[in-house]
């Protein structure tokens, strides 16, 4: 019977021939992990935020509905009414809006912020590792060649 390679063994040697530094890459997970964290925090701030514009914006909207649905002594009040409340809206809307406005304003400008730190990150990081890398493979090279 012939005997079959042990392509385990082989492939441990030849992976063993070739430096592989697992630190960079923890060090780019880490990175990315940090970045995830950071855009996750500007993401439910900025819910909180909404949520927070929204509800004050109900609040008020049902306190302004309640004023329309008391009863009135003329007919002309209703119309009042109705007219306050049309320009009380358009005043509330105009109001909320630039303050969503505002959280997508700091939800960008933050966003920005932590891509360009990342980016510089990275890039450190991909350079260090290039780096180790070209030394390790020098020093695999002369070690082969010296053979």
């Amino acid at each position: 019977m012939a005997k079959t390679d042990d392509f385990s063994k082989m492939m441990k040697d030849m992976m063993g021939s070739f430096p592989i530094d697992m630190s960079a890459m923890q060090e780019s997970f880490k990175t990315q992990a940090s970045l995830a964290e950071k855009m996750s925090k500007v993401a439910i701030e900025a819910a909180e935020k909404s949520s927070e514009i929204s509800s004050k914006w109900t609040k008020e909207t049902l306190t302004k509905v309640s004023e329309i649905t008391t009863v009135k002594e003329e007919p002309t009040d209703y119309t009042k009414a109705m007219t306050d409340f049309a320009s009380a809206q358009a005043e509330m809307a105009a109001e909320n809006m630039a303050a969503f406005a505002e959280v997508a304003k700091k939800v960008q400008m933050e966003t920005v912020e932590l891509m360009l730190a990342a980016g510089k990150d990275m890039g450190e990081d991909m350079t260090a590792a290039a780096k180790k890398a070209t030394d390790e493979m020098t020093k695999a090279a002369k070690k082969a060649t010296a053979k």
